[in-house]
């Protein structure tokens, strides 16, 4: 693993950490996180798809893990979810200039699937594999997170966001710590109907619409955030992709529970990790007519 810098458009710089395979055959993946998750929890899945063949690369998203601020921490730190696509975009450029004749794939998990919409590169990724990510509109969340999302929503974000100058989830053991404008603007799409899409209106519409690379997407049956139809509600944002539902149990991998975070534990290297690696090489199959 070589840990690296990158800088983001506006010249915000991110750290970054690549997994080099000892033969770069197969192409780059690029792992976007999910809300609140820090890169390292992905190093033992990309150390081993590196094993693989493939060059994988891991971000942190500005304000957060590794790519957070010094000094007096996220209180009053600028960023929002365009700021986080911009680091996405940054990411992918960086991966795409080292193996620039291979193809470029991205793993989203939650929110590392629902950014790629906003890309303005998007012609340099070939495909996408979506892990445990839906539209995030409270509706559609699964019931044990739907049974908190008012408080949540309307209580304990604007509360605890206004007092500390961000939110503070590691000291409420909630999501993690997250900027004003990334949380605020987070809590709008989840209130909105058509989550990103009908939050921010036509503009961002057209950009998911724009998106051609196909489009994977593993939803699980016992994820505790997020639903089928929560899935199904984000793939088809990217209405113009080739787009594909897989539905996975935990039985599936003879396993108890899998979960929203469980797919990256080592725990599931023998029984998953292969399989997540197979729908990957797969993006660049064409589907029979």
């Amino acid at each position: 693993m070589k840990a690296e810098i990158i800088e983001s458009v506006d010249g915000a710089k991110l750290s970054s950490r690549v997994y080099e395979p000892d033969s770069p055959d197969r192409g780059s993946v690029v792992i976007g996180g999910a809300m609140g998750v820090r890169q390292d929890y992905y190093a033992p899945f990309a150390q081993w798809l590196a094993t693989q063949g493939w060059r994988v690369t891991t971000f942190d998203y500005r304000g957060s893990g590794d790519s957070g601020p010094s000094g007096n921490g996220l209180r009053g730190f600028k960023a929002d979810l365009f700021d986080w696509t911009h680091d996405y975009e940054a990411a992918i450029d960086h991966a795409k200039a080292a193996l620039p004749q291979k193809p470029l794939y991205l793993l989203g998990h939650s929110l590392g699937a629902q950014l790629p919409g906003l890309l303005n590169n998007q012609h340099k990724v070939d495909g996408m594999l979506s892990v445990a990510a839906g539209s995030g509109y409270w509706r559609e969340n699964a019931p044990q997170l739907k049974r908190i999302v008012f408080y949540f929503w309307y209580v304990l974000v604007p509360l605890a966001t206004r007092l500390f100058g961000y939110f503070p989830g590691k000291k409420l053991r909630k999501v993690g710590d997250l900027p004003t404008g990334v949380v605020m603007q987070w809590r709008k799409w989840c209130l909105t109907p058509g989550y990103s899409v009908g939050a921010e209106g036509e503009s961002v519409r057209q950009r998911y619409a724009n998106v051609r690379f196909p489009v994977h997407a593993l939803s699980i049956t016992d994820d505790e955030l997020m639903t089928l139809g929560g899935t199904h509600t984000l793939v088809n944002l990217y209405e113009n992709s080739p787009r594909e539902v897989q539905r996975i149990a935990p039985a599936d991998l003879g396993v108890r529970r899998l979960g929203h975070f469980g797919p990256f534990r080592r725990e599931h290297e023998a029984q998953l990790w292969p399989r997540m690696a197979g729908w990957l090489a797969a993006l660049s199959v064409p589907k029979a007519a």
